[in-house]
């Protein structure tokens, strides 16, 4: 009996260490810790006939954030005076843009560049 309640001790120590360890990376995944921070993610969505590029911004530090300049390449910008914290837009590029990057600057220092992403294809869905 007493090697079954050591048994137990370790299996319940254990699953409390493993929610201590995963909720820590949770929560500094859903709340804000930077005073200034910005998710930027543009994908491509390829269907047969037109491509479609979409960048979703979000501010995800604890002020606002001011002064964005969106730079979609090939000359095409896009200015935006503020994004609340927490405030999540999604913005499309111009219809000629050739889509490969994207480039945001704002205040604080902030700036990001990334390349445009290809959104995974749904198998299954349609009798695709």
């Amino acid at each position: 009996m007493k090697q079954y309640n050591i048994i137990i001790a370790g299996c319940i120590t254990v699953i409390v260490l493993m929610v201590v360890v995963f909720g820590a990376d949770i929560v500094k995944l859903s709340i804000p810790t930077e005073e200034y921070s910005i998710f930027v993610d543009p994908i491509l969505d390829k269907q047969s006939l037109f491509v479609m590029g979409r960048v979703t911004v979000q501010n995800t530090g604890l002020q606002p954030l001011t002064n964005i300049h969106v730079n979609f390449g090939a000359g095409d910008t896009l200015d935006i005076k503020t994004l609340k914290a927490g405030q999540k837009i999604i913005l499309s590029p111009p219809p000629d843009n050739p889509m490969e990057f994207v480039m945001i600057s704002a205040d604080n220092d902030i700036f990001v560049s990334k390349a445009y992403r290809e959104m995974p294809k749904m198998v299954g869905m349609m009798g695709s």
